[in-house]
């Protein structure tokens, strides 16, 4: 009988732990209102959805400049404490990059490519390259 009670608890806390994974800093809407760019993520379950990007299904995340369908998505994310290390490519499949996204407290994360091409939004007709570090603030 003891065995049976020490086996539902070990049961109980796997579910207990893995239920809190999922609540962690890197399932958030995050936004930069310096450069007007957001950035939706869910690393846990990668169940985020692109905006008119159905082609690309579930993935991790996406950045993108509000009010714009251009993205960045965010194909893979490997996630290590408070830090998490992603493969990002444009929505048209041309430019690819690596980034770390930190989680500085609950609600700011700092943004740094570490490799590949410059990340670049649409703004005003033009392409508006962005820093390679950017701060975003949990909204």
């Amino acid at each position: 009988m003891n065995k049976l009670i020490v086996s539902a608890l070990l049961c109980l806390a796997s579910i207990t732990a893995s239920a809190q994974n999922t609540q962690g800093p890197f399932r958030a809407y995050l936004i930069n209102k310096e450069l007007d760019i957001v950035m939706r993520i869910n690393f846990y379950q990668q169940d985020v959805t692109v905006p008119g990007q159905d082609l690309f299904g579930q993935v991790p995340g996406y950045l993108s400049k509000r009010f714009n369908s251009f993205a960045w998505v965010i194909t893979d994310a490997e996630v290590k404490g408070h830090k998490a290390t992603l493969q990002m490519i444009n929505d048209y499949g041309s430019e690819d990059l690596t980034a770390t996204l930190t989680a500085k407290g609950d609600s700011v994360f700092i943004l740094k490519q570490e490799s590949g091409s410059t990340l670049k939004v649409p703004h005003k007709g033009k392409w508006q390259k962005l820093p390679k570090t950017i701060e975003f603030r949990r909204q």
